[in-house]
């Protein structure tokens, strides 16, 4: 098939580079006629080899709106979900193109209930389907083909005929696909982001509870992930999630709550436990050194809401690097990905201080708060840490060490929940 995509998002990238893939005839279209160069919108490694791969082979294209063939067979939105009125844009531009109708229009963003009605009502000759943005960062290509199921919210037979015959290299069985009202898809959506939210808004607060009784966090998420009816996903104590996708879904899905009438008295905790939580480490930190915090060095390690991404959204650094600089901390900061991100919403500060190398990051500091557990803060040089901090203190943000391995290494530890 002739596939169009519209969008920059990760999602987009990674249907065009798997599509393209599958022998489909992919055009990545960007319909503000500005330059563009799909590859290096992305910072995954596998994804841009395998789009610039696709482009040489002629599989995946570039091309502007106005260039692109009106032989079009299925036009894929991937916008993200705050690019509402860019989508609607689009469909008002596609509504006046000669087009024959019906085309396979599919809808991947989350733009909240009745998204997805809204294109539909500019072209309304068309097929419409939702198919939900599961996209994790940091895995991208696994988060989508690994799937076991995929939803499909479609309102016909025919559409979603189409949509198996586009995905059929992909998902080959008809079981991989659930299937539902266009309403009901977005609906599961955002409750599955809910749920998953309030997981990690429960294990935070059971963490809290622990160390106010002496129990060890560690000890109660292990025996519930044990229980093969909780399991041990999204369950990890910590400083809070982020993500600008995590974050939209549980706020859309609180405000949808709303709208129709209803009090979600669960979902408004979850967001108020998760705000808290990623204001936990400083206030640890604040109690240690009895209120005086300033002039003091702090390094971060991890400025990204996750590892493996560049993205800061909603990240816990946020209200960490606001309460330490309202105290008058000096802040040192590494991130593997994320300090350009940093450098262009703070800006030069006398008070922030980007490191290449995260154990620069901890020179003459007296503490150290790992936020991100980036795969490289997991194994320490402990020696390296006691001679050139001025204070050997270790402030575990997701709980990836050892505290007794830790403190017998010469550093004062806290964590979250532990012992």
């Amino acid at each position: 098939m002739k596939v169009a995509v519209f969008g920059k998002t990760l999602y987009a990238g990674v249907i065009s580079a798997l599509l393209a893939e599958s022998g489909h005839d992919v055009y990545w279209c960007d319909h503000l006629a500005e330059d563009f160069n799909l590859e290096n919108n992305f910072d995954d490694p596998v994804l841009k080899l395998i789009i610039v791969k696709q482009k040489q082979q002629g599989f995946l294209n570039d091309c502007y709106f106005e260039d692109l063939d009106l032989d079009i067979d299925a036009y894929w939105f991937c916008l993200g979900p705050h690019e509402q009125q860019q989508s609607l844009s689009i469909a008002q531009h596609l509504k006046q193109r000669p087009l024959i109708h019906p085309k396979l229009m599919i809808n991947t963003a989350t733009f909240g209930l009745y998204g997805t009605q809204r294109l539909q009502q500019i072209l309304e000759d068309d097929e419409w389907v939702y198919l939900p943005d599961n996209i994790r960062e940091g895995d991208a290509l696994g988060s989508l083909t690994d799937a076991e199921q995929l939803i499909v919210g479609c309102d016909c037979g025919n559409s979603l005929n189409k949509l198996q015959e586009l995905l059929r290299p992909l998902f080959p069985l008809p079981q991989q696909y659930v299937c539902m009202p266009i309403l009901d898809a977005e609906f599961s959506k955002l409750s599955i982001s809910g749920m998953l939210g309030s997981r990690i808004s429960f294990i935070n607060d059971l963490a809290l509870v622990a160390e106010k009784i002496g129990v060890d966090i560690h000890h109660v998420r292990s025996a519930m992930a044990a229980d093969p009816r909780i399991g041990g996903t999204y369950l990890f104590p910590g400083v809070g999630f982020g993500g600008e996708h995590f974050s939209h879904d549980i706020l859309t899905l609180t405000r949808a709550v709303a709208d129709a009438g209803g009090k979600s008295r669960l979902l408004e905790q979850v967001w108020e436990i998760n705000e808290e939580q990623k204001e936990f480490m400083f206030r640890k930190l604040w109690r240690y050194f009895n209120g005086d915090l300033n002039g003091k060095t702090i390094a971060i390690w991890g400025a990204s809401y996750k590892e493996n991404t560049a993205s800061v959204h909603q990240s816990p650094i946020h209200p960490m690097l606001t309460a330490l600089w309202s105290q008058g901390a000096i802040v040192r900061l590494h991130d593997p990905a994320a300090l350009n991100a940093i450098a262009r919403m703070y800006g030069e500060r006398d008070d922030l201080i980007l490191c290449e190398q995260q154990y620069d990051a901890i020179i003459d500091a007296h503490a150290l708060c790992v936020l991100t557990p980036w795969r490289q803060y997991w194994s320490l040089d402990y020696r390296h840490l006691v001679n050139r901090m001025q204070h050997p203190l270790l402030l575990d943000g997701r709980n990836i060490y050892r505290p007794e391995y830790v403190k017998n290494q010469g550093l004062a530890y806290i964590g979250v929940g532990r012992k």
